[in-house]
């Protein structure tokens, strides 16, 4: 249903499963394959807002998901939009989703870490192995999901490639699906062209409309588990208050809300991620 301000919707906007996307250079900044599917990105947010506008979307706030969150090309954004840019927000990838929106898209999302599709990872390259929430093998989905949940707050539409649309059916039943490319290997997928990966887009965004509306909500206590692949990533990040180390190479933590679970895995990953040294990890 309409809140009283209208339907308000986030965009949680990753670029690993954006259209085109295949490999390292696509998604690192600074690169010439990076610049390219900027616009590329660029235009899968447009014909996302696109979408949800002709649905009956009020407001439209895109926030940037990817590595440097500086990767949306906001001179050519659709101008009914709003861009929250930049990095170190508290809620990461998920920031705003505790501003009363009605509704949650997660676009150019991946695969999980140890689970096959493009590119797929969970929060760190190539150094997390896996993640657990509450026993079941998490991707960056199921863990923004499980805190969008939190805040009363549908997930209504996921994109990316087929292995993660496959994913997104386990932790939101009712979204929307929009497989803009079919995983062929880790580094290879067929790909629609941006054409029709837009079109399949907006009109994947106007039918997930149907399912936004704001909840009440509810906290509950929530366990993430972590496993890297080497140890000392493990004893690093086994020096947080709360984090336990479990095996060589796994930790865990208990945490009494979703948010603050996902406040301290984000620490987890930056203490892990400061841990790795060069080619060896």
């Amino acid at each position: 249903m309409p809140t009283l301000y209208g339907m308000r919707i986030l965009i949680s906007a990753d670029m690993e499963g954006a259209t085109g996307v295949t490999w390292t250079d696509d998604v690192r900044p600074g690169t010439e394959q990076w610049q390219r599917f900027r616009r590329v990105f660029t235009g899968d947010v447009n014909a996302c807002v696109g979408g949800l506008y002709a649905a009956g979307a009020t407001e439209v706030l895109v926030n940037e998901a990817h590595s440097s969150q500086r990767n949306l090309l906001l001179e050519d954004l659709d101008e009914r939009a709003r861009l929250l840019t930049g990095r170190h927000k508290p809620l990461s990838m998920m920031q705003g989703i505790d501003s009363g929106m009605d509704g949650v898209v997660f676009l150019g999302y991946h695969a999980a870490a140890g689970a096959e599709g493009v590119l797929s990872h969970t929060y760190l390259e190539n150094s997390i192995t896996g993640v657990w929430l509450d026993g079941v093998h998490a991707s960056e989905g199921r863990l923004n999901a499980a805190l969008a949940a939190e805040h009363g707050v549908p997930v209504i539409l996921v994109t990316g490639d087929d292995q993660t649309c496959m994913d997104a059916t386990s932790y939101a039943p009712s979204a929307a699906l929009a497989p803009v490319k079919e995983c062929v290997s880790r580094y290879a997928a067929i790909c629609l062209p941006p054409a029709g990966a837009h079109a399949l887009i907006a009109a994947r965004a106007e039918h997930g409309m149907a399912s936004a509306g704001r909840s009440a909500g509810a906290t509950a206590p929530h366990r993430i588990e972590v496993e890297f692949d080497a140890a000392h990533l493990a004893a690093a990040t086994a020096v947080i208050p709360t984090v336990e180390q479990l095996d060589v190479r796994r930790v865990g933590f208990d945490a009494p809300t979703m948010t603050e679970a996902m406040k301290c895995f984000k620490i987890v990953t930056a203490i892990a991620g400061g841990a790795i040294q060069g080619v060896y990890g």
